[in-house]
């Protein structure tokens, strides 16, 4: 039973590691925290001239809800070629979170 126990911690450190690690970079994070960092290396790093956001949140990281896709931040914006992509996020003690996808091109 201790041995099963110590898999499904692990297996949930690993998967709760992984999104951390996926980003190209993490920003400080706090109990209060509004951050913004690239979502992407890639791209042709143009800004443009158009700017799109696409928004979700999350109360008690019990009720989440939103669309926080590229595809939305783009339509949102009017842009038809993107040149790069930042998030921002915002948590205020776990309590309220919203992640913020913002998509920058022509």
């Amino acid at each position: 039973m201790k041995r099963i126990a110590a898999i499904v911690i692990a297996a949930l450190l690993a998967i709760g590691v992984a999104g951390c690690l996926s980003a190209p970079f993490q920003p400080p994070s706090g109990v209060v925290s509004v951050t913004t960092a690239p979502l992407s290396t890639e791209g042709n790093w143009n800004v443009g001239t158009k700017r799109g956001e696409a928004s979700s949140f999350s109360v008690l990281g019990l009720y989440a809800s939103g669309d926080c896709s590229i595809a939305t931040a783009a339509r949102n914006g009017g842009l038809k070629k993107i040149g790069h992509v930042d998030y921002e996020y915002v948590n205020i003690i776990g309590i309220w979170q919203k992640a913020t996808v913002i998509a920058y091109g022509e």
